[in-house]
């Protein structure tokens, strides 16, 4: 991977190594071939990389982005979709009475990077930063409906859905779940789009099944459409 140099041997090293990462999960022989250092200089690094949390591993051992990132760029403000998700969040939550969050994936993890919650009553609480499964929830099956077929093939194994499921998601844009992630609890979730169309992220609302019923789509699909659009379109126009 040829990169301009700092100057700073190591620290254009520590680069390489996370630039590589964000196209997806990388074993220590992989990040040796795509990035040219040495196999003991890679370990080392990405090793020091997880202990700062810039990196981590999933769940086969592979190195992927760690959640600091997304914890630096909500600090800085820098990342655009986070800053126009809180109010967006914000609406959707007053609109629908249920906690509302937006997920987006890193490696084998949904990571939450924003959230509104409800504000009394039973309500399903997701921590900023939380990371949870791919392979359960409104929200997994959305960030992996418009993924290529092999990495849905992929996605699907040990998955609590289907690809008829997925494909019943992508008729209709959006995604709901009951009791799939935790018993109890339903959500609905839809997709946001980057300027380029991909699915960059997953707009979501949850809470208790007793509110929102055994078909909670019917409920709530179209405010978290609209939600999902807003954010897409916010990002469109670059504003």
């Amino acid at each position: 991977m040829e990169k301009k140099n700092s100057g700073v041997g190591v620290l254009d090293k520590a680069l390489s190594i996370l630039a590589t990462l964000e196209s997806g999960p990388h074993s220590l022989a992989e990040l040796v071939a795509v990035t040219g250092i040495a196999r003991p200089t890679a370990h080392r690094l990405a090793v020091a990389l997880e202990h700062h949390r810039l990196v981590s591993r999933d769940l086969n051992g592979r190195f992927v982005l760690g959640h600091r990132s997304a914890e630096l760029a909500l600090a800085a403000g820098e990342d655009r979709l986070i800053a126009a998700a809180a109010p967006a969040l914000a609406a959707l939550r007053d609109a629908t009475g249920e906690s509302a969050q937006l997920y987006k994936r890193q490696g084998d993890v949904r990571l939450c990077v924003a959230v509104a919650e409800r504000l009394s009553g039973l309500r399903d609480s997701v921590p900023l930063g939380a990371g949870l499964s791919m392979q359960a929830g409104s929200a997994a099956q959305v960030l992996l409906s418009w993924e290529e077929s092999e990495k849905i093939h992929r996605g699907l194994k040990g998955a609590r859905f289907t690809a008829a499921h997925l494909a019943a998601n992508r008729r209709r844009g959006w995604a709901q779940s009951v009791g799939e992630r935790e018993a109890g609890i339903a959500s609905v979730s839809a997709p946001v789009r980057g300027p380029n169309g991909k699915v960059i992220a997953a707009v979501s609302i949850s809470g208790p099944i007793e509110r929102l019923g055994r078909q909670p789509g019917r409920l709530h699909s179209a405010a978290v459409v609209a939600t999902a659009e807003r954010l897409t379109e916010h990002l469109k126009q670059g504003k």
